[in-house]
């Protein structure tokens, strides 16, 4: 589905990625963990279309994302839920949703849709003409994922989704992706919780100053000394 090959992006002279090699296969859950800094961010903007990349390739189903408007890349089936939610505050819920089918015509889909995500998030359900900015942080990163999701998208990236939740809200968002996933929608995962993403996904990618340094099944991932010691915490 997505591959990125030799990617590189510099800021000012400054190198965020360098000749980076990533693929996302239909119906998986990728992640990609690493440290603030690394360049994981600007992975995912750079796919959006929000950063230009200085050289390299992204392709998604074959076709070149580069150089593409960012409406465009939307239309190739890729939603990005970014980091800090950025949900409409002074908008509803529902407004919300709605703002994430925009390039759609489909007005029956959009409904049936909108039902799905409600049925994911009856939280935002409750809440449909409230104004998102009075939701919890965990209301509004369901309001982020949901907001996503309405434009229909075969593949959802997600840019550190439990930053700032509490834990039992942590484990509910981590759920949803799974259940996402198995309703066919195949996920790219950013997150600094490097144990609940690799619990999470099928495959992972550990991303250090701007370079892939290790891949692998999100389980061996897990259980590498390496791993463990820069984002788990050693073993006892």
């Amino acid at each position: 589905m997505l591959k990125i090959t030799d990617l590189s992006v510099s800021y000012g002279g400054i190198k965020a990625l360098r000749g980076v090699n990533l693929e996302v296969e239909d119906g998986k859950i990728v992640t990609l963990i690493g440290s603030n800094g690394a360049g994981k961010s600007t992975l995912l903007r750079t796919i959006s279309g929000l950063v230009k990349a200085e050289s390299g390739s992204i392709t998604m189903d074959g076709v070149e994302l580069l150089g593409m408007s960012i409406p465009k890349i939307c239309q190739s089936g890729i939603a990005h839920s970014p980091e800090g939610r950025r949900v409409f505050t002074d908008l509803s819920v529902e407004e919300n949703l709605k703002i994430g089918a925009y390039l759609r015509k489909d007005k029956k889909e959009i409904a049936k849709d909108m039902g799905w995500v409600y049925e994911l998030f009856p939280r935002l359900k409750e809440r449909s003409w409230q104004f998102a900015g009075t939701l919890s942080g965990g209301e509004q990163q369901m309001l982020a994922l949901g907001r996503a999701l309405m434009s229909r998208p075969k593949l959802l990236m997600l840019d550190e989704p439990s930053l700032g939740l509490a834990p039992l809200i942590v484990q509910q968002i981590f759920d949803i992706i799974k259940e996402i996933n198995e309703k066919g929608v195949t996920v790219l995962l950013v997150e600094q919780n490097a144990n609940m993403a690799l619990k999470t996904a099928h495959i992972g990618y550990v991303l250090e100053t701007g370079n892939i340094v290790l891949k692998g099944t999100g389980e061996s991932l897990l259980a590498d000394e390496s791993v463990r010691e820069a984002y788990l915490g050693k073993k006892k």
